[in-house]
């Protein structure tokens, strides 16, 4: 069966790669470079959880960070005191507090004297463990000054994001009773959402590239029925080898690159709610087509009929029965999940739409030769870079992370990524991956698979079975990454392209295929006779 035509293939190759980036954890600013390690200053950083009761009412649980100095902080929650929680006055504890403290917690704000300044001064009070409401939404690691000499602090210091304290001071104003209990799990060494969303990308990659070379073949196989029967319709031998697939151009492949950074950049600029909203569509648009397209390629196989029959349809022309039928189901789908994104099984919904529009981009936008995908991924690999690392140097910020988490927009990150909670992390969260990270590396892959095919290699004299396992392999050491970087966002593509596109060359190069890979690319699926006909 030929592929469907995706007809807004383009713009949403745009939307679905702008964010190639992996992301796990919570934001924490990272300032302490010049800070080393002290003796009484010496702690790992630790996410800390703030479990809150109001008038004795269990209630929010907040996330902080515990600071270099002051004791570790129990892992286990039986461990933990619940202490009651006062507000200091003045609020930046710089000064002795003007409140009587009684081996309560005390929470002050950022600001005017160090925080080791505060905690001593809060200690010398009498209080047990101290909360600093950080003056952004971001946690900040609190550290000691370079020179500082003699730190000697027993009790606790965690850091709160600017909203979580604010939500405390507004229950403690209201003259509420707040008690807090304070303590930091230990994360799981491997987590295995991670697994999970590893064998998730590798097997969309799989099943697409699986579905593109075998259109491929039927598309050749088509085409020699139709040079048999008419071997002088050239046209309609274009026609039939081309219809519904795009072939992109080392032109388009840099242009793409260059659109998708202007549209990372709009969704920079414009993040709110209302824009989320438009992006929501916009992914809701994609993944019905998408979702369409590959169930009507499945059940065509079992509804042959149905899939070669059709009717005219005002705007969009010849439509299959088929497709008639699958139509309503697709879109019902999208608009639930658009519904209740907010809910904890949405992501569910997110997968399964996000999943069926890779593998129709993938079967629809098709790397013709080998200097296309170097020249796309290349470019990939520039653009990820720039937009996790070094955009920090223009907008003070990582623009990708910020895109990708929701900043500014009311919602947990934007629909253009696949994603799975952690369920056995007593931190909670997604593990979440890009579109980009999956079908750009994809596109190459699916040509290697197209070229085994038309040349007749088996896998291990092929392409295919090595770029899959380079692309794991990138993907794997991507995760490795994120948890050697405490679970900062990393651009996976850094790990993957390498991978993938240095396995392709070195074998072409090895095999003495790398000129032919290069400039010819796959080569076609029809009969030297039959080619002869055309001719």
């Amino acid at each position: 069966m030929s592929p469907t035509k995706l007809p807004a293939a383009p713009f949403l190759l745009i939307i679905a790669v702008v964010l190639p980036v992996l992301v796990v954890g919570d934001d924490i600013v990272h300032e302490d470079d010049s800070a080393p390690k002290l003796p009484g200053c010496s702690n790992n950083f630790v996410l800390v959880k703030v479990q809150t009761w109001f008038d004795n009412v269990e209630d929010s649980e907040f996330v902080g960070v515990g600071a270099r100095f002051g004791p570790p902080i129990v892992s286990k929650e039986k461990h933990a005191n619940r202490t009651q929680l006062i507000l200091s006055d003045p609020p930046e504890c710089c000064t002795q507090p003007k409140n009587k403290i009684s081996g309560d917690v005390l929470l002050v704000h950022r600001g005017n004297c160090k925080f080791t300044t505060k905690a001593r001064i809060a200690e010398a009070a009498g209080a047990s463990a101290i909360l600093i409401i950080n003056n952004r939404k971001e946690l900040y690691k609190m550290v000691c000054e370079r020179n500082e000499t003699g730190v000697n602090i027993n009790i606790s210091a965690v850091m709160l994001p600017q909203d979580a304290g604010a939500s405390l001071e507004n229950i403690l104003a209201s003259n509420r009773s707040v008690t807090v209990q304070l303590y930091s799990p230990d994360r799981p060494l491997v987590d295995t959402a991670e697994i999970f969303l590893w064998l998730m990308a590798v097997g969309t990659i799989l099943c697409a590239s699986i579905w593109s070379a075998w259109s491929s073949r039927e598309a050749a196989i088509e085409l020699e029925k139709l040079l048999k029967d008419a071997p002088d319709d050239l046209l309609n031998m274009e026609s039939a080898s081309s219809r519904g697939v795009v072939d992109i151009n080392t032109i388009s492949a840099i242009l793409f690159v260059v659109i998708a950074s202007g549209f990372l950049v709009m969704l920079y600029k414009l993040m709110s709610t209302w824009f989320v909203e438009i992006l929501v569509v916009l992914f809701c648009i994609g993944g019905v087509e998408g979702l369409q397209t590959c169930l009507v390629a499945l059940l065509s196989r079992w509804f042959k009929q149905a899939g070669e029959s059709f009717v005219k349809v005002p705007l969009f022309g010849a439509v299959s029965y088929l497709t008639l039928a699958i139509t309503p189901f697709c879109v019902t789908f999208a608009a639930v999940w658009a519904v209740y994104r907010q809910r904890s099984y949405a992501w569910i919904g997110q997968d399964i739409l996000g999943i069926s529009l890779i593998l129709t981009v993938i079967q629809v936008v098709r790397v013709p030769n080998l200097k296309v995908g170097t020249v796309l991924l290349s470019c990939a690999f520039l653009y990820d870079i720039f937009w996790v690392f070094a955009s920090d140097w223009f907008f003070h910020e990582s623009v990708m992370i910020v895109v990708a988490r929701g900043d500014r927009s009311g919602e947990d990150g934007v629909p253009m990524l696949l994603k799975i909670p952690r369920m056995f992390d007593p931190w909670g969260g997604y593990s979440i991956i890009g579109f980009g990270d999956i079908l750009l590396p994809g596109l190459l892959i699916a040509f290697s698979l197209r070229y085994d095919w038309a040349t007749k290699k088996n896998l291990k004299a092929g392409y295919f079975l090595w770029s899959m396992v380079a692309y794991g392999s990138g993907l794997l050491i991507t995760y490795v990454a994120l948890n050697l970087m405490d679970g900062h966002g990393q651009p996976a593509l850094l790990y993957i392209v390498p991978f993938t596109l240095g396995t392709f060359l070195s074998l072409g190069w090895k095999r003495g295929e790398l000129k032919n890979l290069w400039i010819k690319g796959q080569p076609d699926m029809v009969c030297p006779h039959i080619q002869a006909l055309a001719h």
